[in-house]
This record gives C-alpha cells, sequence and structure tokens, in this order.
C-alpha cells in the first residue's frame, strides 16, 4: 500500500488524458473540456464545450466518489458520451489521478 499520490496521478492523467483534456483555467479545450475544477464541478458545465445530451443530463457533480465510477467505466456511468475511453481499471491509479484532478483549482 503506497497511499495517494497526486504526483502519481499526474502522470497516469498523462497517460490516459492530456491527449484530450487540459488541466488550466483558461485556454481552449481538446476534444474533451478542461479538467481544471473538474472536482466538485455539475457535470456538462465548463461554459463554451459541447456535451453530449447523456453528459449535460447525468445530474453527477463530480465528487471522488463519482468520478471513481466514472474512470473505471465512463459508458456504464454516462449512456451516450462522446468519451472514446474504456476507463481506469486499476483503482490505485484511479485514486492517484482523482488526487491529482483534486489539486486543480
Amino acid at each position: 500500500e503506497t497511499g495517494i499520490d497526486p504526483a502519481e496521478g499526474e502522470k497516469i492523467y498523462k497517460r490516459y488524458c492530456s491527449i484530450c483534456h487540459v488541466v488550466t483555467a483558461t485556454g481552449s479545450p481538446r476534444q474533451g473540456p478542461t479538467l481544471f475544477g473538474v472536482v466538485g464541478r455539475k457535470a456538462g458545465s465548463v461554459e463554451g464545450y459541447r456535451y453530449t445530451a447523456g453528459n449535460k443530463n447525468s445530474g453527477i457533480t463530480w465528487t471522488p466518489e463519482e468520478l471513481d465510477k466514472y474512470l473505471t467505466n465512463p459508458r456504464a456511468v454516462v449512456p451516450g458520451t462522446s468519451m472514446a475511453f474504456a476507463g481506469v481499471k486499476n483503482a490505485d491509479e484511479r485514486q492517484n489521478l482523482i488526487a491529482f484532478l483534486a489539486t486543480l483549482k
């Protein structure tokens, strides 16, 4: 048990997420919306990003618990999401990734 490590989470972000998501407050989104401030944000709420109806209407607020479920299997949590990502199957990697995302405020 290594404990939760945001620095490890940043490596996970770079491996899995950075191709489609930026982590800055400003700057244009890539294929996906910015992940800056994602922890605690309502799904489908980044101004100027075109979300799928599934995401906009999901009613999800991205708590660590919701992110854990979503990052395990995005399409099971938000049917109709355009996120073409199978998920992070390793629980430790997910926890580190979520810890990193929580630093982005």
